[in-house]
């Protein structure tokens, strides 16, 4: 197994757990926490494949998943 499959595979699955807990929080809190989730999955895969540095994707990911969660959520409101 790679180096690369060994630190996504974790990610992969801590994120399935994250998005799992979500039942009894309200919709926001939902679409945030996703959000940063897919965000941050996302943002670690990217930068496996580029060679990058996994934990700063994963960071960048979950943090622009939650913003974008959270913009989703108001826009819904409206």
């Amino acid at each position: 197994m790679s180096a690369h499959t060994k630190i996504a595979i974790p990610l992969v699955l801590a994120g399935a757990l994250v998005l799992g807990g979500c039942e009894n929080m309200d919709r926001q809190t939902q679409r945030m926490l996703s959000g940063g989730a897919i965000g941050a999955a996302t943002g670690a895969t990217v930068t496996i494949v580029t060679g990058g540095c996994v934990a700063c994707g994963a960071a960048i990911g979950g943090a622009v998943g939650t913003g974008v969660g959270y913009v989703v959520n108001e826009m819904d409101k409206k």
